[in-house]
């Protein structure tokens, strides 16, 4: 082997070396959107790859794959038993996986079991209705189904102890009507719901506020009485009056973030926390974010941590009052 030749091969070797030690959680990176394309996982993952890169966090684009089954609950299961100590990759959640955590949904893993990373924004329940409904507030919904529970059916996107049946239950609970009088029905989604809902098919859709919002610009003929958040939203929702305006103490906050496996590294865990916390705190977040529909919620490490757990254990007293499966 000449010379020449000799020293480019070790400067290959040399050069290869230096990268790998180099390489950390924001080298080729991964989201997994635990469902199929579409829904709130994968705008949640595409929400990050946009600003990680916007924000040259990345060099390359985040990939993302897609994981659907049990709302989270399979990509939930995988990373934990198959893939605990990958540092470039993040999972969605959403407030929904926390409420199947919290009754068991997720087989034998619980809050626990992965490092929670970031909130990046939420949602909020809404209860809405047909663009020609005769109920104007919420106060005529909960009217109707006093004098007649039979004549108003809720729909909502999940079956019995999903978030939106949750919706509908604590509305009603907190108007003191028996939440088993409802009627109700379960459709595979919101899209499916809401077109039943313009069609008369139900009278009611307890949804998201997002969503709506989304609709409404797409030219669904829907109104919305009501969004469970603790104050007025801002934008093109600003003039509908939460639920507790109207004498209803109900709140539905649907936060959206990331996790990622329980064996990664604290140094490997705090490069995200710390990434993400720098990444919020930016104006082009923010204007990202909203073209997503989400609203402001910025919350990382041991503070979500925290609120994450305090959050599983709210829901798992709520399943048990409406008696759903808990989580033991």
């Amino acid at each position: 082997m000449n010379f020449a030749l000799k020293t480019t091969l070790i400067s290959f070797v040399l050069a290869g070396v230096a990268a790998s030690a180099q390489a950390g959680p924001l080298d080729k990176t991964e989201c997994i959107a635990a469902a199929k394309p579409g829904g709130g996982f994968d705008l949640t993952c595409k929400l990050a790859q946009s600003a990680l890169l916007a924000g040259k966090y990345i060099t390359d684009p985040m990939r993302i794959t897609y994981m659907p089954g049990g709302i989270g609950a399979v990509a939930y299961n995988t990373i934990i038993a198959q893939r605990p100590a990958e540092a470039n990759t993040i999972v969605a959640y959403s407030g929904g996986s926390l409420l199947n955590i919290a009754q068991g949904k997720f087989g034998r893993y619980n809050e626990s079991d992965v490092r929670w990373v970031s909130a990046v924004g939420s949602d909020f329940g809404a209860v809405i209705v047909a663009e020609s409904s005769p109920f104007k507030t919420l106060k005529d919904l909960i009217a109707a189904v006093k004098t007649d529970p039979t004549k108003v059916v809720f729909g909502a996107g999940g079956s019995i102890g999903s978030q939106d049946w949750m919706k509908a239950a604590l509305t009603a609970r907190a108007a003191g009507l028996d939440p088993k009088s409802m009627r109700f029905v379960a459709f595979e989604g919101g899209g499916e719901a809401i077109t039943a809902l313009q069609g008369g098919h139900v009278q009611v859709y307890s949804g998201d506020a997002s969503e709506a919002e989304e609709q409404i610009k797409g030219g669904a003929k829907i109104r919305l009485l009501a969004v469970m958040s603790d104050k007025r939203l801002e934008g093109s929702l600003s003039n509908v009056p939460t639920a507790k305006e109207q004498g209803m103490d109900v709140e539905w906050p649907i936060v959206r973030g990331f996790y990622v496996g329980p064996k990664v590294s604290d140094a490997d865990y705090k490069v995200w926390v710390d990434t993400f916390n720098k990444m919020m705190a930016t104006p082009e977040f923010n204007k990202l974010r909203g073209e997503r529909g989400l609203f402001k919620f910025a919350m990382t490490g041991t503070e979500l941590d925290a609120y994450i757990k305090k959050q599983v254990t709210a829901y798992r007293g709520m399943a048990a009052d409406f008696g759903l499966n808990v989580a033991k």
